[in-house]
Formats: structure tokens, C-alpha cells, sequence
């Protein structure tokens, strides 16, 4: 187990976390990997991932070290991110546990963000209520692109949100695929291809992220809508989309 030093008075509970994981918390995502909220004994609420084992070829590249495991990199990589500024929730601790050498189930176990909304609310937002948002969001992603922190999964789900009398306030989540170093203007523009909304929403956040790193808005529009018209174009041939695509 990796443990974060400031989290050492929970270490028993920590170590038993694998075999009580079915009974703890309340689940709030159960696909191939599992995601359950637990109160610690401390009275942290923690957020605790279980990824399940991966295919045997990946298993060996993982066990071997040849490439970090997934709940590895969502442990170290915060770190990274918190010292450049970028809202994300603390780490706690990771866990593997192993069969014969192999990587088996693993954990990763982090602080529960307190934001509690994310960018699936404006799958169908009306115009009138999203503009504010679109500017707030471009300017938050120019920063971290402008940090030299490419989210790779930079999706609705992974990108937590609130609003008080200080502003809009984002965190993102789920970073273990991440890549560090310069973003130039058409990864950073592709980037935007995942989020869902309206097609002048999108629009909208891409011209605020393109005046807040100095790039040409138009440009910056052009490239994002590319990309989105790519990606949601293979998407919904595969998958249904819950709200109205305009590509």
C-alpha cells in the first residue's frame, strides 16, 4: 500500500479496506470499475475506486512495471496537479493486491471533492443560462493547458463544478490519463471534443480558452468543432446520446 503521510492514523482501517469494500459507503458508479463513498473512522468522506483486473497482456505490463497501473498514476499524479494550481481531490492512499505475481483488484482511495455538480447539467441547456459557464470553463481549462496539464479524458463526468458568491469553482477527477509538457493550440482545442451542450456552447468555451492563451478564436473554434464533429460522429454510432447533438 501507498499511503499519504497525513493519512497515517487511518492505515488499519485502510488495509482492511479491500476485503470490507462490498459492505462500506454507498455506491454511485458501478460499471467495470466501482466508485463508493465511505466515511472514514476519522469522519473523512472518502471516495474509494476499485478497478477491476485488466486483461492478461495489460496484467503483465502492469506487474512487470513496464507501465504504471491505472489507481497508481490516480494516486501520484494529484500531487502534480495540485502544485500547479488545478483542483483535485487529495490522495489517500493505493492498494493492489496481487495473484501469483500478477496485478489483481486495485484501489485508489482519495478525499470526496466537495463540489457537487458536474457538465452533464448542460447537455440541453437553453441559451441564455450556459454563457457565463462557457467563459469560466474556457478560462479554467487555458489555465491548466497553460500549466502543461493535458486531461486526456476531459469528459462531462470528469469535470466537477460550483458557484458562490467568490465565482465558479472546478476540480477534475478520474486524471490517471494524463500527459505533461506544452499544449499547443489544436490538442488543447481537442480536448473539448468530449463535452456535451449545445454546438454556440461549446463555441462559446472554446473562444474564451483561445483568448485566454493568446490564440486566434476563430482558429480555435475551427479546430474544436473538427475535432467534436469527429468524435461525436463515431460516438452515437456506437453508443445512444442523451441529449440534442449538433455537430
Amino acid at each position: 500500500m501507498l499511503l499519504n503521510p497525513k493519512y497515517q492514523h487511518l492505515k488499519e482501517w485502510l488495509e482492511r479496506l479491500p476485503e470490507d469494500f462490498e459492505q462500506l459507503g454507498e455506491v454511485i458508479y458501478d460499471k467495470r470499475n466501482q466508485l463508493r463513498v465511505i466515511e472514514a473512522p476519522d469522519g473523512t468522506l472518502v471516495n474509494a475506486k476499485r478497478y477491476c483486473k485488466t486483461h492478461l497482456v495489460n496484467r503483465v505490463v502492469y506487474s512487470l512495471g513496464i507501465r504504471q497501473p491505472k489507481g497508481l498514476r490516480a494516486f501520484l499524479y494529484p500531487t502534480r496537479l495540485l502544485e500547479r494550481g488545478i483542483s483535485t481531490p487529495e490522495p489517500i492512499a493505493y492498494i493492489e493486491q496481487r495473484q501469483c505475481g500478477l496485478l489483481g483488484l486495485s484501489y485508489f482511495i482519495s478525499v470526496q471533492s466537495p463540489l457537487s455538480h458536474t457538465l452533464y447539467e448542460f447537455g440541453d441547456a437553453q441559451e441564455g443560462t450556459y454563457e457565463e459557464m462557457a467563459h469560466e470553463l474556457g478560462r479554467f481549462t487555458a489555465m491548466m493547458h497553460n500549466n502543461e496539464v493535458l486531461h486526456l479524458d476531459y469528459s462531462p463526468g470528469n469535470i466537477l463544478w460550483d458557484k458562490d458568491g467568490d465565482g465558479y469553482h472546478f476540480a477534475v477527477v478520474d486524471i490517471n490519463r494524463m500527459r505533461f509538457g506544452t499544449v499547443d493550440i489544436k490538442d488543447g482545442c481537442a480536448a473539448l471534443r468530449r463535452l456535451w451542450g449545445p454546438k454556440r456552447f461549446i463555441e462559446l468555451i472554446a473562444r474564451s480558452y483561445a483568448a485566454a492563451r493568446g490564440f486566434d478564436e476563430d482558429e480555435a473554434v475551427r479546430l474544436t468543432m473538427e475535432a467534436r464533429t469527429t468524435f461525436w460522429t463515431r460516438y452515437q454510432r456506437r453508443h445512444p446520446v442523451d441529449f440534442p447533438l449538433e455537430i
